[in-house]
Protein backbone atom coordinates (compact mmCIF):
# COMPACT_ATOMS: atom_id res chain seq x y z
CA UNK A 1 0.00 0.00 0.00
CA UNK A 2 1.24 3.29 -1.19
CA UNK A 3 0.40 7.10 -1.06
CA UNK A 4 1.32 9.89 -3.28
CA UNK A 5 2.43 12.63 -0.94
CA UNK A 6 2.02 15.11 -3.99
CA UNK A 7 -1.92 15.20 -4.06
CA UNK A 8 -1.93 17.40 -1.26
CA UNK A 9 -0.79 20.94 -0.74
CA UNK A 10 1.98 21.39 2.33
CA UNK A 11 -0.64 23.25 4.06
CA UNK A 12 -3.80 21.02 3.35
CA UNK A 13 -5.20 18.64 5.68
CA UNK A 14 -4.42 14.87 4.36
CA UNK A 15 -6.67 12.47 3.19
CA UNK A 16 -7.92 9.94 5.47
CA UNK A 17 -5.40 6.84 4.81
CA UNK A 18 -6.82 3.24 5.41
CA UNK A 19 -5.71 1.47 8.28
CA UNK A 20 -3.18 -0.91 8.06
CA UNK A 21 -2.99 -4.20 9.74
CA UNK A 22 -0.64 -6.31 11.00
CA UNK A 23 0.04 -8.98 8.48
CA UNK A 24 -1.73 -12.39 10.06
CA UNK A 25 1.58 -13.89 11.36
CA UNK A 26 2.78 -11.36 13.18
CA UNK A 27 2.24 -11.96 16.78
CA UNK A 28 3.50 -8.43 18.45
CA UNK A 29 1.20 -6.03 19.25
CA UNK A 30 2.55 -4.40 22.54
CA UNK A 31 1.75 -1.10 22.18
CA UNK A 32 -1.85 -0.25 22.97
CA UNK A 33 -4.10 1.97 20.97
CA UNK A 34 -4.52 5.77 22.12
CA UNK A 35 -6.49 6.51 24.93
CA UNK A 36 -8.40 9.48 26.58
CA UNK A 37 -7.90 8.72 29.98
CA UNK A 38 -6.57 12.06 31.18
CA UNK A 39 -4.10 10.26 33.28
CA UNK A 40 -2.65 7.67 30.46
CA UNK A 41 -2.12 10.87 28.63
CA UNK A 42 -0.35 12.83 31.16
CA UNK A 43 1.86 9.79 31.43
CA UNK A 44 2.74 9.01 27.81
CA UNK A 45 3.27 12.81 27.37
CA UNK A 46 5.77 12.57 30.60
CA UNK A 47 7.44 9.29 29.11
CA UNK A 48 7.70 10.20 25.37
CA UNK A 49 8.63 13.48 26.23
CA UNK A 50 6.02 15.34 23.52
CA UNK A 51 2.95 16.27 22.63
CA UNK A 52 0.09 13.96 20.18
CA UNK A 53 0.42 15.80 16.99
CA UNK A 54 0.68 13.32 13.65
CA UNK A 55 -1.75 11.06 12.35
CA UNK A 56 -0.10 7.93 10.67
CA UNK A 57 -0.13 9.55 7.40
CA UNK A 58 1.24 13.19 9.12
CA UNK A 59 3.94 11.55 10.74
CA UNK A 60 5.36 9.29 7.24
CA UNK A 61 4.69 12.23 5.21
CA UNK A 62 6.57 14.94 7.35
CA UNK A 63 9.77 12.12 7.59
CA UNK A 64 9.70 11.93 3.69
CA UNK A 65 8.97 8.07 4.12
CA UNK A 66 6.32 6.45 2.12
CA UNK A 67 3.36 5.13 4.27
CA UNK A 68 3.92 1.56 2.85
CA UNK A 69 7.27 1.61 4.49
CA UNK A 70 6.63 3.50 7.59
CA UNK A 71 3.83 0.71 8.33
CA UNK A 72 6.48 -1.81 8.04
CA UNK A 73 8.83 0.12 10.48
CA UNK A 74 5.38 -0.04 13.08
CA UNK A 75 4.31 -3.09 12.65
CA UNK A 76 8.35 -4.51 13.06
CA UNK A 77 8.87 -2.41 16.64
CA UNK A 78 5.33 -3.98 17.58
CA UNK A 79 3.18 -0.72 17.39
CA UNK A 80 -1.11 -1.73 17.24
CA UNK A 81 -2.98 -0.23 14.01
CA UNK A 82 -4.09 3.33 15.39
CA UNK A 83 -6.10 3.90 12.08
CA UNK A 84 -5.60 7.72 11.43
CA UNK A 85 -5.91 8.26 14.79
CA UNK A 86 -4.00 11.79 15.94
CA UNK A 87 -1.52 9.96 18.68
CA UNK A 88 2.09 10.38 17.05
CA UNK A 89 4.65 12.27 18.36
CA UNK A 90 7.72 14.37 16.82
CA UNK A 91 10.04 11.63 18.50
CA UNK A 92 8.08 9.14 16.45
CA UNK A 93 8.36 11.15 12.99
CA UNK A 94 12.38 11.23 14.07
CA UNK A 95 12.53 7.29 14.31
CA UNK A 96 11.46 6.96 10.80
CA UNK A 97 13.10 9.80 9.77
CA UNK A 98 16.31 8.00 11.41
CA UNK A 99 15.62 4.37 9.92
CA UNK A 100 14.77 5.88 6.48
CA UNK A 101 18.08 7.56 6.35
CA UNK A 102 20.64 4.60 7.37
CA UNK A 103 18.72 2.88 4.42
CA UNK A 104 19.44 5.59 2.10
CA UNK A 105 22.78 6.38 3.07
CA UNK A 106 23.39 2.84 2.24
CA UNK A 107 24.39 1.72 5.96
CA UNK A 108 21.44 -0.55 6.08
CA UNK A 109 19.39 -2.95 3.69
CA UNK A 110 15.54 -2.10 3.82
CA UNK A 111 15.28 -5.58 5.27
CA UNK A 112 17.83 -4.89 7.57
CA UNK A 113 16.50 -1.42 8.60
CA UNK A 114 13.20 -3.75 9.60
CA UNK A 115 15.10 -6.35 11.27
CA UNK A 116 16.97 -3.91 13.42
CA UNK A 117 13.47 -2.44 14.44
CA UNK A 118 11.45 -5.84 14.93
CA UNK A 119 14.66 -7.13 17.31
CA UNK A 120 14.67 -3.91 19.47
CA UNK A 121 10.90 -3.71 19.89
CA UNK A 122 10.89 -7.49 20.98
CA UNK A 123 13.47 -6.63 23.18
CA UNK A 124 12.23 -3.42 24.98
CA UNK A 125 8.55 -5.17 24.78
CA UNK A 126 9.50 -7.44 27.14
CA UNK A 127 11.57 -5.51 29.07
CA UNK A 128 9.02 -2.61 29.31
CA UNK A 129 6.00 -5.47 30.31
CA UNK A 130 8.93 -7.30 33.11
CA UNK A 131 9.28 -3.06 34.48
CA UNK A 132 5.43 -2.42 34.60
CA UNK A 133 4.47 -6.15 36.08
CA UNK A 134 6.54 -7.14 38.57
CA UNK A 135 8.51 -3.18 39.39
CA UNK A 136 6.29 -0.81 39.08
CA UNK A 137 2.85 -2.43 40.16
CA UNK A 138 5.16 -3.40 43.35
CA UNK A 139 6.51 0.32 44.06
CA UNK A 140 2.91 1.95 43.14
CA UNK A 141 1.03 0.34 45.84
CA UNK A 142 -0.87 3.26 47.56
CA UNK A 143 1.70 4.13 51.00
CA UNK A 144 -1.00 5.60 52.62
CA UNK A 145 -4.67 4.82 53.21
CA UNK A 146 -6.83 7.21 51.26
CA UNK A 147 -4.28 7.10 48.31
CA UNK A 148 -5.19 5.95 45.02
CA UNK A 149 -2.35 4.22 42.64
CA UNK A 150 -3.14 7.11 40.30
CA UNK A 151 -1.67 9.72 42.46
CA UNK A 152 1.59 7.57 43.38
CA UNK A 153 2.44 6.43 39.46
CA UNK A 154 3.05 9.86 37.88
CA UNK A 155 5.26 11.34 40.30
CA UNK A 156 7.24 7.77 40.63
CA UNK A 157 7.63 6.92 37.18
CA UNK A 158 9.28 10.91 36.86
CA UNK A 159 11.51 10.07 39.47
CA UNK A 160 12.76 6.63 37.82
CA UNK A 161 12.53 7.27 34.01
CA UNK A 162 16.06 9.51 33.77
CA UNK A 163 17.34 6.53 35.89
CA UNK A 164 16.08 3.66 34.11
CA UNK A 165 16.55 5.11 30.91
CA UNK A 166 20.46 5.80 31.52
CA UNK A 167 21.10 2.56 33.06
CA UNK A 168 18.88 0.91 29.52
CA UNK A 169 21.62 2.71 27.46
CA UNK A 170 25.05 1.45 30.07
CA UNK A 171 23.67 -2.21 29.46
CA UNK A 172 23.01 -1.97 26.17
CA UNK A 173 26.55 0.09 25.19
CA UNK A 174 28.45 -2.93 27.56
CA UNK A 175 26.30 -5.97 25.30
CA UNK A 176 27.35 -4.07 22.14
CA UNK A 177 31.18 -3.99 23.04
CA UNK A 178 30.83 -7.89 23.97
CA UNK A 179 29.11 -8.43 21.11
CA UNK A 180 31.19 -6.17 18.53
CA UNK A 181 34.64 -7.58 20.10
CA UNK A 182 33.00 -11.73 19.40
CA UNK A 183 32.39 -10.38 15.83
CA UNK A 184 35.58 -8.95 15.18
CA UNK A 185 37.65 -12.21 16.47
CA UNK A 186 35.67 -14.11 14.17
CA UNK A 187 38.14 -16.11 11.92
CA UNK A 188 36.26 -14.56 8.32
CA UNK A 189 33.21 -12.83 7.20
CA UNK A 190 31.36 -16.33 6.89
CA UNK A 191 32.20 -17.37 10.90
CA UNK A 192 30.06 -14.25 11.65
CA UNK A 193 27.06 -15.19 10.56
CA UNK A 194 27.90 -19.29 10.53
CA UNK A 195 29.70 -19.82 13.88
CA UNK A 196 30.92 -23.11 15.77
CA UNK A 197 29.37 -22.42 19.11
CA UNK A 198 28.47 -25.03 22.19
CA UNK A 199 24.72 -24.72 22.35
CA UNK A 200 22.62 -26.03 25.39
CA UNK A 201 19.53 -26.74 26.62
CA UNK A 202 18.61 -26.75 30.17
CA UNK A 203 15.02 -27.77 31.23
CA UNK A 204 13.37 -28.52 34.31
CA UNK A 205 11.41 -32.60 34.91
CA UNK A 206 7.61 -32.89 35.37
CA UNK A 207 7.19 -28.73 35.00
CA UNK A 208 3.85 -29.75 33.20
CA UNK A 209 2.49 -31.67 36.67
CA UNK A 210 3.71 -28.91 38.78
CA UNK A 211 1.77 -26.51 37.07
CA UNK A 212 -1.72 -28.22 38.04
CA UNK A 213 -0.31 -28.30 41.30
CA UNK A 214 1.15 -25.07 42.72
CA UNK A 215 -0.69 -21.55 42.74
CA UNK A 216 -0.09 -19.27 40.75
CA UNK A 217 2.20 -17.15 42.67
CA UNK A 218 4.15 -20.31 44.00
CA UNK A 219 4.66 -21.68 40.00
CA UNK A 220 5.21 -17.77 39.20
CA UNK A 221 8.32 -17.84 41.73
CA UNK A 222 9.76 -21.10 40.64
CA UNK A 223 10.01 -19.71 37.03
CA UNK A 224 11.74 -16.55 37.72
CA UNK A 225 14.01 -18.45 40.28
CA UNK A 226 14.77 -20.85 38.10
CA UNK A 227 15.88 -18.29 35.54
CA UNK A 228 17.66 -15.99 37.75
CA UNK A 229 19.66 -18.53 38.48
CA UNK A 230 20.35 -20.05 35.33
CA UNK A 231 21.32 -16.28 34.22
CA UNK A 232 23.87 -15.79 36.62
CA UNK A 233 25.22 -18.59 36.11
CA UNK A 234 25.92 -18.95 32.52
CA UNK A 235 27.04 -15.11 32.45
CA UNK A 236 29.45 -15.67 35.63
CA UNK A 237 30.83 -18.67 33.61
CA UNK A 238 31.60 -16.89 30.35
CA UNK A 239 28.56 -18.20 28.39
CA UNK A 240 25.62 -16.34 26.71
CA UNK A 241 21.77 -17.18 27.37
CA UNK A 242 19.81 -16.56 24.26
CA UNK A 243 16.45 -16.67 25.69
CA UNK A 244 14.18 -18.28 28.44
CA UNK A 245 11.72 -20.49 28.26
CA UNK A 246 9.56 -20.66 31.79
CA UNK A 247 10.81 -24.24 32.16
CA UNK A 248 13.74 -23.93 29.72
CA UNK A 249 16.15 -22.22 29.14
CA UNK A 250 19.12 -21.75 26.15
CA UNK A 251 22.28 -20.72 26.03
CA UNK A 252 25.73 -20.67 23.96
CA UNK A 253 29.29 -20.40 24.47
CA UNK A 254 32.25 -20.29 22.60
CA UNK A 255 33.82 -23.77 23.57
CA UNK A 256 32.95 -26.51 24.84
CA UNK A 257 34.94 -26.13 28.01
CA UNK A 258 32.98 -23.13 29.21
CA UNK A 259 29.16 -25.24 27.87
CA UNK A 260 30.21 -28.00 30.02
CA UNK A 261 31.08 -26.37 33.05
CA UNK A 262 27.96 -24.21 32.58
CA UNK A 263 25.93 -27.52 32.35
CA UNK A 264 27.40 -29.22 35.50
CA UNK A 265 27.11 -26.07 37.23
CA UNK A 266 23.23 -25.96 36.61
CA UNK A 267 22.73 -29.76 37.51
CA UNK A 268 24.29 -28.84 41.27
CA UNK A 269 22.67 -26.07 41.81
CA UNK A 270 19.45 -27.37 41.20
CA UNK A 271 20.39 -30.49 43.06
CA UNK A 272 21.40 -28.68 46.33
CA UNK A 273 17.98 -26.43 45.96
CA UNK A 274 14.71 -28.48 47.80
CA UNK A 275 12.45 -26.62 45.78
CA UNK A 276 13.70 -27.47 42.35
CA UNK A 277 12.38 -29.92 40.06
CA UNK A 278 15.27 -32.63 38.27
CA UNK A 279 17.25 -31.06 35.74
CA UNK A 280 18.51 -31.98 33.07
CA UNK A 281 20.95 -30.85 30.29
CA UNK A 282 21.25 -31.26 26.65
CA UNK A 283 24.02 -30.36 24.65
CA UNK A 284 25.67 -29.72 20.67
CA UNK A 285 28.64 -28.69 19.11
CA UNK A 286 28.90 -27.29 15.71
CA UNK A 287 28.06 -24.82 13.36
CA UNK A 288 25.13 -22.24 14.23
CA UNK A 289 22.94 -19.79 12.48
CA UNK A 290 22.65 -16.53 14.73
CA UNK A 291 20.34 -14.28 13.59
CA UNK A 292 18.52 -11.19 16.00
CA UNK A 293 19.87 -12.76 19.01
CA UNK A 294 18.67 -16.25 18.55
CA UNK A 295 20.69 -19.51 17.30
CA UNK A 296 19.25 -21.67 14.55
CA UNK A 297 20.41 -25.05 13.03
CA UNK A 298 20.68 -28.49 13.01
CA UNK A 299 23.35 -28.31 16.24
CA UNK A 300 20.29 -26.16 18.09
CA UNK A 301 18.04 -29.07 17.25
CA UNK A 302 20.67 -31.68 18.38
CA UNK A 303 20.68 -30.16 21.65
CA UNK A 304 17.30 -29.51 22.33
CA UNK A 305 16.63 -33.45 21.33
CA UNK A 306 19.34 -34.70 23.93
CA UNK A 307 18.15 -32.51 26.61
CA UNK A 308 14.79 -34.74 25.90
CA UNK A 309 16.50 -38.33 26.23
CA UNK A 310 18.79 -36.95 28.87
CA UNK A 311 18.63 -38.65 32.42
CA UNK A 312 17.29 -36.25 35.38
CA UNK A 313 20.43 -34.39 37.22
CA UNK A 314 22.56 -35.33 34.37
CA UNK A 315 23.98 -33.80 30.93
CA UNK A 316 24.48 -35.51 27.67
CA UNK A 317 26.73 -34.19 24.96
CA UNK A 318 27.02 -35.25 21.41
CA UNK A 319 30.07 -36.63 19.83
CA UNK A 320 31.38 -33.18 18.25
CA UNK A 321 31.44 -32.33 21.71
CA UNK A 322 32.84 -35.11 23.41
CA UNK A 323 35.38 -34.88 20.64
CA UNK A 324 36.04 -30.81 21.20
CA UNK A 325 36.83 -31.65 24.82
CA UNK A 326 39.08 -34.16 23.65
CA UNK A 327 40.69 -32.18 21.28
CA UNK A 328 41.26 -29.21 24.16
CA UNK A 329 42.45 -31.58 26.68
CA UNK A 330 39.17 -30.95 29.16
CA UNK A 331 38.41 -34.35 29.32
CA UNK A 332 40.44 -37.72 28.20
CA UNK A 333 39.60 -39.87 24.88
CA UNK A 334 38.60 -42.55 27.66
CA UNK A 335 38.88 -43.66 30.98
CA UNK A 336 40.90 -46.34 29.60
CA UNK A 337 43.40 -43.96 28.64
CA UNK A 338 43.22 -41.87 31.97
CA UNK A 339 44.03 -44.79 33.81
CA UNK A 340 46.90 -45.87 31.59
CA UNK A 341 48.56 -42.18 32.02
CA UNK A 342 48.38 -42.18 35.97
CA UNK A 343 49.81 -46.40 35.96
CA UNK A 344 52.88 -45.21 33.70
CA UNK A 345 53.64 -42.02 36.31
CA UNK A 346 53.21 -44.21 39.08
CA UNK A 347 55.80 -47.40 38.23
CA UNK A 348 57.58 -44.30 37.36
CA UNK A 349 57.64 -43.00 40.78
CA UNK A 350 58.02 -46.65 41.92
CA UNK A 351 61.72 -46.51 39.54
CA UNK A 352 62.59 -43.39 41.31
CA UNK A 353 62.13 -41.24 38.06
CA UNK A 354 60.37 -38.14 38.13
CA UNK A 355 57.63 -38.75 36.10
CA UNK A 356 55.87 -35.57 33.76
CA UNK A 357 53.10 -33.90 34.67
CA UNK A 358 49.66 -35.77 34.36
CA UNK A 359 47.01 -34.07 32.45
CA UNK A 360 44.68 -32.68 34.35
CA UNK A 361 41.31 -33.82 32.67
CA UNK A 362 38.32 -31.51 33.99
CA UNK A 363 35.39 -33.91 33.02
CA UNK A 364 34.44 -37.21 32.22
CA UNK A 365 32.56 -39.13 29.59
CA UNK A 366 30.66 -42.04 29.12
CA UNK A 367 29.48 -43.15 26.36
CA UNK A 368 25.90 -44.15 26.00
CA UNK A 369 23.80 -46.50 23.86
CA UNK A 370 22.95 -45.11 20.09
CA UNK A 371 19.67 -44.07 19.50
CA UNK A 372 17.78 -42.57 16.76
CA UNK A 373 16.79 -39.21 17.15
CA UNK A 374 13.82 -37.82 15.55
CA UNK A 375 14.79 -35.40 12.37
CA UNK A 376 18.47 -36.14 13.07
CA UNK A 377 19.33 -40.04 12.22
CA UNK A 378 21.17 -41.99 14.60
CA UNK A 379 23.30 -40.71 17.23
CA UNK A 380 25.87 -41.02 20.03
CA UNK A 381 25.35 -39.41 22.97
CA UNK A 382 28.16 -39.52 26.09
CA UNK A 383 26.95 -38.64 29.37
CA UNK A 384 29.66 -35.68 31.11
CA UNK A 385 30.12 -35.54 34.35
CA UNK A 386 32.85 -33.82 36.58
CA UNK A 387 36.30 -35.30 37.44
CA UNK A 388 37.89 -34.09 40.79
CA UNK A 389 37.21 -30.67 41.68
CA UNK A 390 36.83 -27.61 40.28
Amino acid sequence: MTVDDTTSGAGAEPPPEPSVHPTPHHDVDHTAEPTDDPLAIRLEQLILGADRRYTPFQAARTAGVSMDLASRFWRAMGFADIGQARALTEADVLALRRLAGLVEAGLLSEPMAIQVARSTGQTTARLAEWQIDSFLEGLTEPPEPGMTRTEVTYPLVELLLPELEEFLVYVWRRQLAAATGRVVQAADDEEMVDRRLAVGFADLVGFTRLTRRLEEEELGELVEAFETTCADLVAAHGGRLIKTLGDEVLFAADDAGTAAEIALRLVEAMTQDDTMPALRVGIAFGTVTTRMGDVFGTTVNLASRLTSIAPKDAVLVDGAFAEELTRTGDAPASEAQAAEEAAIAEKERQDGVEPLSLPVYRYGLQPMWQRPVRGLGVVEPWLLARRGTS
